[in-house]
């Protein structure tokens, strides 16, 4: 179960970073109005859906990527500083890689694109139709296309390897035996199931978030970066929404700096 979660261990602050959907110059202004505020000891959680919807994808990326570098080297930090989570839009992705495994995989590749799955891909100068004729060619030759999925993130430096590190789910504290008070998650949460049973309910909503009205085990704050209703930012006593609509019209991006006990300590919208 290690390897699914990030502990922000010895963390001063933590800076949450709503759902970006592959908008470069919102992400590339919140870095910088970041600049001034961050300190030592902060740590940085990417609340996934990163990618998708947007028209700069790999810009996207290649910003997510730089900044990392950057924010270790200025701080000395250690590589698990700086967390990506996994958002609906990199799961599909993931999903996309292994298409050729799908029961009905045309169908499945037609759904992901209503989800905005499509500008990644274009992103990446690959054609959705192409994926949808080879789809009803069988699984030899849609292997071959799924492989070039592969080869076209690995064109890209660092890319394959962030997909590499995305988690489920980050907290403050010092251990999965010993969490602290916060959780910080894509887009779901079903606070009537353990932390290792949630499986894919931390990136597809199941209306169960908004239901949340006191601590869920250890955590007293629960943060996400994306609401599928697109109601904005949000906080109650015990949940936190950061999604500003980012990468669908008019959207912002947000972040919020936060202590490890889950009090907001400031907000930037861009």
């Amino acid at each position: 179960m290690n390897g699914k979660f990030s502990i922000l261990t010895h963390s001063q602050r933590v800076w949450a970073i709503g759902a970006i959907h592959g908008t470069v110059d919102k992400l590339t202004a919140l870095h910088q109005a970041l600049e001034s505020r961050l300190r030592p000891g902060d740590r940085l959680v990417y609340l996934g859906n990163m990618m998708g919807r947007g028209d700069f994808v790999l810009r996207t990326l290649h910003e997510l990527v730089d900044y990392r570098r950057y924010f270790l080297a200025r701080f000395q930090g250690k590589p698990e500083d700086v967390v990506y989570l996994r958002g609906a839009q990199e799961e599909m992705w993931q999903k996309l890689m292994q298409l050729q495994f799908a029961p009905d995989p045309g169908s499945i590749l037609d759904w992901m694109l209503s989800q905005g799955v499509g500008q990644s891909l274009r992103a990446y100068d690959l054609c959705a139709q192409e994926g949808r004729d080879i789809a009803e060619k069988g699984a030899i030759e849609l292997t071959k296309w799924t492989n070039s999925l592969r080869r076209a993130m690995k064109q890209h430096p660092g890319h394959y390897e962030l997909f590499g590190t995305l988690k489920r789910a980050a907290m403050t504290g010092d251990s999965l035996c010993s969490p602290g008070r916060v959780l910080f998650v894509n887009c779901g949460l079903d606070a009537t199931k353990p932390l290792d049973s949630q499986k894919d309910s931390f990136w597809w909503d199941n209306k169960a978030f908004n239901r949340i009205q006191s601590p869920y085990g250890s955590f007293t704050r629960i943060v996400r970066g994306f609401d599928p209703d697109g109601l904005g930012f949000e906080q109650t006593a015990h949940i936190l929404t950061l999604d500003g609509g980012c990468g669908f019209d008019g959207g912002t991006l947000f972040a919020a700096c936060l202590s490890p006990e889950g009090a907001i300590l400031d907000v930037i919208e861009c």
